[in-house]
């Protein structure tokens, strides 16, 4: 099966990327990673990420799951019109849907957690509110195949509960 991790071209949350990308290849998925007009990215810790694709190239249909990225540097796709377009494109045609700290804004922000539970940092309760979420504040929310996390320390349980549902549904 394949993942892809969507990372902001800078100031991505290392360990959120780090982390469920190793249990992920750890349990045999194979990850792809995307990002916007960059061949390589920077973590807000330092970490280099290779990038495989652009964002304008991605085919949601492509993979099981669709997982969004957070740190500060998520913010360039809150509004981001390609962005928004494969969230959207996703939650039709891939196994599951995921967004940690603030990328879950992006999901919010296309329409696709209206009446969903889901949790994010803090800092984005009111954008997820606003747009019809039930936020939970939990460390990792699943509703249905979208799964949500709320910051850098729940990324191991992030990766682990996107694992679980894919081989639930596989």
């Amino acid at each position: 099966m394949k993942v892809l991790m969507i990372i902001a071209p800078n100031n991505f949350r290392d360990e959120e990327l780090l982390e469920p990308k190793a249990l992920l290849e750890a349990d045999g998925f194979r990850v792809l990673i995307a990002s916007k007009g960059v061949s390589s990215a920077t973590g807000m810790l330092g970490a280099k990420a290779r990038v495989d694709l652009d964002l304008s190239s991605v085919k949601p249909s492509d993979y099981d799951a669709v997982l969004f990225v957070g740190g500060v540097g998520a913010k360039v796709y809150f509004n981001d019109p390609i962005a928004l377009s494969i969230a959207k494109e996703a939650i039709k045609s891939c196994r599951a849907v995921g967004a940690i700290c603030i990328a879950p804004s992006v999901l919010a922000n296309a329409g696709l957690l209206k009446g969903k539970k889901a949790t994010a940092s803090i800092s984005e309760k009111s954008n997820l509110e606003l747009k019809g979420a039930v936020y939970t504040g939990e460390g990792v929310t699943v509703d249905g195949k979208i799964v949500t996390a709320s910051e850098p320390s729940a990324a191991k349980d992030f990766g682990r509960a996107i694992i679980k549902l894919l081989k639930k549904t596989n």
